[in-house]
């Protein structure tokens, strides 16, 4: 089965079988479902403020889609069931994440669709939720969403009440436009370096957004890698070091100044150095969080599965560094809590709640690049700056039958005699370095990673885990 429904929307791969794979009835009844539930939670708000619902304006939703081959026909199945339910429809078209999330803010809108598989390959396609905030629903959202799919008595409104379609193409300038009002980001101060950038947009909408972004700043010698928008991804479009030898080896031909690699729907951020050497999607935040804190005192926080080098960094600063379960919402949810003032995840999600919560890697260029031409420091010398963690990353596929919460309470009995956090699977602190298992959000996985002083030490602990599931779950 290639369906997942989570907290991070359903995702699936396009055709198939309908409950098995992401098929148009599928997206018709999960896009109906999660505005049905949009249309209850503006009903209890409007019966708590005891407002005359008849008289409320139109809902609308704020639609934008990455390059996706199957991008265009599951946009036009959303938009359309949107309107169906007499919902007025904002479609950006080709968009970002990013955007999508800031244009329901500007837009005023009552929530916001974004299709996209992020990292995933070209055949998967998704449907990612947002509220009114622009950020992703809650998990106890997200279970009631899915309960609604399952439901029999979703209905349409009568042709006179249908909703209105409206093609909105300047969402990107809008959220451009915010991130040079930004008061770290300084543009004068870029465009004075005279920065020589080389993209990889991976085939998708990187290379529209990041263009228009990096001429607003003041760059203009600007090369792009695999930067035509027709969802036929030159490599496996996930941002880490065994995909990205293209970038590298163009950089070692050329003189350029720093590399920008983004996934299809431009919320991931990796980083390449002047030589070719990768800056390590991990500390893509880390740069960014060091460079807010030398401006903004404040706490952050990322994800279990995140490197250690952040909590350094918020360290030196003598601030606070809180790690939170994965995923996007559960990394905001902790941000809201302990006010941190920049946090993401170590996959290279730098969000920064100045501009907007959630990942974004438009404004994680901006600030990089700020940094970069106020401390006049290479971008390798900016890596140097911080210490030399060593993250292993493995995955197992699961089948179908295998008991995950069952496995994982096995894992922790194992290693008990550690310090271990279940907060979201089973992560296990030993004295210099660490390993987190857990099931994915995204794919029928099991995702270990280890962070150590070494490479050879993560691999062997995370080598070892990998031996201590498959005996396990035989």
């Amino acid at each position: 089965m290639t369906l997942i429904k989570s907290i991070s929307g359903i995702r699936g791969t396009i055709g198939g079988t309908i409950g098995e794979n992401l098929t148009p009835v599928d997206v018709v009844r999960f896009t109906t479902a999660f505005a049905t539930f949009l249309q209850e939670k503006r009903e209890s708000a409007e019966q708590q403020d005891s407002a005359d619902a008849s008289q409320a304006a139109p809902m609308r939703m704020v639609v934008g889609r990455d390059a996706r081959i199957s991008g265009d026909i599951v946009n036009r199945l959303v938009c359309s069931t949107l309107q169906s339910m007499g919902i007025d429809v904002i479609d950006l078209g080709l968009s970002t994440t990013p955007t999508t999330e800031m244009a329901v803010i500007q837009q005023h809108a009552d929530g916001g669709i974004i299709i996209t598989a992020s990292h995933n390959p070209m055949q998967w396609n998704a449907l990612k939720l947002l509220d009114r905030t622009g950020e992703f629903v809650s998990g106890a959202e997200a279970k009631r969403i899915v309960e609604l799919t399952e439901s029999d008595e979703l209905t349409y409104v009568t042709f006179d009440k249908l909703g209105s379609y409206q093609l909105y193409e300047n969402a990107i300038k809008d959220h451009v436009d915010a991130i040079l009002n930004l008061p770290l980001v300084d543009k004068n101060a870029i465009a004075k370096a005279n920065f020589k950038v080389i993209l990889d947009t991976v085939n998708s909408t990187g290379a529209l957004a990041l263009p228009v972004l990096l001429k607003a700043l003041g760059v203009n010698d600007v090369t792009i890698l695999n930067g035509e928008m027709n969802g036929v991804f030159a490599h496996n479009p996930e941002p880490i070091p065994e995909n990205l030898a293209g970038i590298c080896n163009a950089m070692n031909r050329s003189n350029f100044d720093v590399g920008f690699v983004v996934d299809p729907d431009v919320d991931r951020l990796a980083i390449v150095n002047e030589n070719g050497v990768l800056f390590n999607e991990e500390y893509t935040l880390v740069a960014v969080a060091d460079y807010i804190l030398q401006h903004t005192p404040g706490n952050t926080v990322s994800n279990l599965s995140s490197s250690r080098a952040l909590k350094d960094v918020t360290n030196k600063y003598g601030m606070t560094y809180t790690p939170s379960a994965v995923g996007e919402v559960n990394v905001v949810e902790m941000m809201k809590k302990t006010n941190a003032v920049i946090g993401g995840e170590g996959n290279g999600g730098v969000i920064y709640p100045e501009l907007h919560y959630g990942r974004d890697a438009l404004v994680g260029i901006a600030l990089f690049l700020t940094y970069m031409a106020k401390s006049g420091k290479k971008c390798g010398q900016l890596r140097a700056q911080y210490p030399d963690y060593f993250i292993v990353k493995k995955k197992t596929e699961l089948d179908s039958s295998v008991d995950i919460k069952a496995l994982l309470e096995k894992i922790a009995g194992k290693y008990a005699s550690y310090q271990v956090n279940r907060v979201d699977g089973v992560r296990i602190d030993f004295d210099d370095s660490w390993v987190h298992v857990r099931s994915s959000n995204t794919e029928p996985i099991i995702r270990i990673y280890a962070e150590a002083m070494s490479e050879s030490v993560a691999d062997n602990i995370a080598s070892k885990l990998m031996s201590d599931i498959r005996e396990l779950m035989s």
